[in-house]
């Protein structure tokens, strides 16, 4: 499938000029667009996730074609930007750029991005591991009991199985609307637990 992505104003020029470029492009690549997935009126530090273009990446598969005006398109923050092409390489997804003349593929120039994606997102673990247990040092210095009392006979928590994925995600800056539907519960049960563990 050829898909063409605009992100756009309320300002039709703008999507005008955008939808003329990619059609250009496509037929220089001797391509045909199958479908526009037009984001009107959002922003690009708005979450993929959020957006009709979260949607598109996730169903897009191997060998599948991304065309859209530039890379700023796509979002505005460059972990953003870093996390949608790595969705592309990992799928063995091709994009093309209009004004970037920005190529993701099987070439060189895809590959060492992929070294960059994997590293940067190894650093971003380590980040995120640490400042938890940064935060859990100074609950303990602050003299703050963490865990259930010893002796004490708790029924587990459904959240439980989540707690390691809620603090990096929390930290991550997920909100807590998106980590509830994460963990399939509703924002009221997510809160209490986050705050009977004092991540919040």
């Amino acid at each position: 499938m050829i898909y063409a992505y605009l992100r756009v104003s309320t300002d039709d020029q703008t999507c005008q000029n955008q939808k003329l470029g990619i059609e250009q492009l496509a037929q220089r690549l001797g391509l045909t667009i199958d479908k526009f997935i037009t984001d009107d009126g959002v922003s690009g530090v708005c979450d993929p996730s959020k957006r009709n273009l979260g949607r598109l990446l996730h169903k897009m598969q191997k060998g599948d074609v991304l065309l859209c005006s530039e890379i700023s398109r796509l979002g505005r923050k460059l972990l953003m930007i870093m996390d949608i092409l790595n969705t592309l390489a990992k799928k063995d997804c091709l994009l093309y750029t209009v004004k970037d003349n920005f190529v993701l593929g099987d070439n060189v120039q895809s590959k060492v991005l992929a070294f960059a994606f994997s590293l940067v997102a190894e650093l971003e673990r380590d980040l995120i591991s640490m400042r938890t247990r940064e935060a859990l040092a100074r609950l303990r210095a602050s003299g703050k009991k963490l865990g259930r009392p010893v002796g004490s006979v708790t029924r587990n928590h459904k959240l439980d199985p989540y707690y390691d994925r809620i603090v990096r995600w929390y930290e991550h800056g997920w909100s807590k609307a998106k980590i509830a539907r994460k963990c399939h519960c509703v924002d009221k049960t997510l809160r209490k637990y986050m705050r009977k563990h004092d991540l919040i």
